[in-house]
């Protein structure tokens, strides 16, 4: 066997039993980790996380926009529970709708705007929030698996 070819086999396991606890993406929020879906296109943010029956403990759902602006989310066809975070540029806490309920209500369904404008959401389930005692400014770390906006 050739050196590379030796290297390669003996570091490949290494590799990939990184990539499995790695686990994806991730978020860190007040010294906690969350493993993370992001929503980076306008299908993935008018999706969300409409129609699940549950999200995971330590999981939740970044929304990355275009630019910082004022945001508006709604629950239409989500069916649990949650908080929503807003951050702004620099992934500074600027506003917090939290244990927002499940909506049925289809296109009824009220929004739940930012207080400041912001440029990412985060969607955890409802408690998160203040279980971390969240406070304005916190700020939300991206691991290595999320772009950055520029």
């Amino acid at each position: 066997m050739r050196p590379t070819a030796h290297l390669l086999t003996c570091l490949l396991p290494l590799v990939l039993a990184g990539c499995a606890s790695a686990g994806g993406a991730w978020v860190e929020l007040a010294g906690h980790r969350y493993g993370v879906e992001v929503a980076d296109d306008d299908a993935e943010r008018a999706r969300g996380l409409m129609f699940r029956d549950r999200l995971a403990a330590d999981r939740g759902m970044l929304f990355i926009h275009e630019r910082e602006e004022p945001q508006s989310y709604w629950m239409k066809n989500t069916r649990i529970p949650l908080d929503i975070l807003y951050f702004d540029d620099a992934r500074r806490l600027v506003s917090q709708q939290r244990d927002v309920p499940p909506c049925a209500l289809g296109d009824a369904c009220p929004p739940y705007p930012s207080q400041a404008p912001a440029r990412y959401v985060l969607e955890l389930n409802a408690g998160e929030a203040a279980r971390l005692g969240l406070q304005q400014g916190t700020r939300l770390r991206f691991g290595p698996g999320i772009a950055h906006a520029p």
